[in-house]
């Protein structure tokens, strides 16, 4: 049987890797983006084969930072995105600022919180493995009949036990 790490651990490997030279903030980024990107049109190959509209929910951190690697994948691909950021883009960490630069140069950030408009596929990367408070969604999220995929795990849940977080 394979053991799935802890968040805690799943952040120290990262740290320990980015520290001793073998790779970026930024190259995890990118590398967490396109797997996202790939899980999807594993998961749905209708959706690879007839992009159509995604939303893509970005939180204030580096899982917002995979959200924006995600949008700009997702556009190049022939989705139409729209991306909406929860939170001050002043604020990003600096990888997830740097993703959220590349994404502006492509399109625009929607107001917060984003209306439910009709997605054919909505990305919850608001929040990942470092959360430990409940999380409300927007209002009417995710809209009917759309597809959700989150980053990490669904925003408002605990990475490690898959329970609400803060303990409810």
């Amino acid at each position: 049987m394979t053991e799935v790490p802890t968040s805690a651990q799943m952040r120290a490997a990262e740290r320990a890797a980015i520290a001793a030279g073998r790779t970026t903030g930024a190259a995890l980024m990118e590398a967490a983006g396109a797997a996202v990107v790939a899980a999807i049109g594993a998961q749905w190959p209708d959706l690879a084969a007839r992009p159509g509209v995604a939303a893509v929910l970005c939180g204030p951190g580096n899982n917002g930072g995979d959200g924006f690697v995600i949008a700009r994948l997702l556009q190049g691909l022939g989705w139409r995105v729209r991306v909406a950021l929860m939170g001050d883009p002043a604020r990003l960490p600096p990888d997830a600022a740097a993703n959220l630069a590349r994404w502006r140069a492509l399109g625009g950030l929607a107001d917060w919180p984003p209306a439910p408009d009709p997605a054919d596929l909505v990305v919850d990367a608001l929040f990942g493995t470092g959360l430990a408070r409940p999380v409300d969604l927007p209002p009417g999220w995710p809209p009917a009949g759309a597809r959700v995929v989150a980053v990490d795990v669904p925003s408002g849940l605990c990475a490690d036990s898959g329970r609400p977080a803060g303990g409810q």
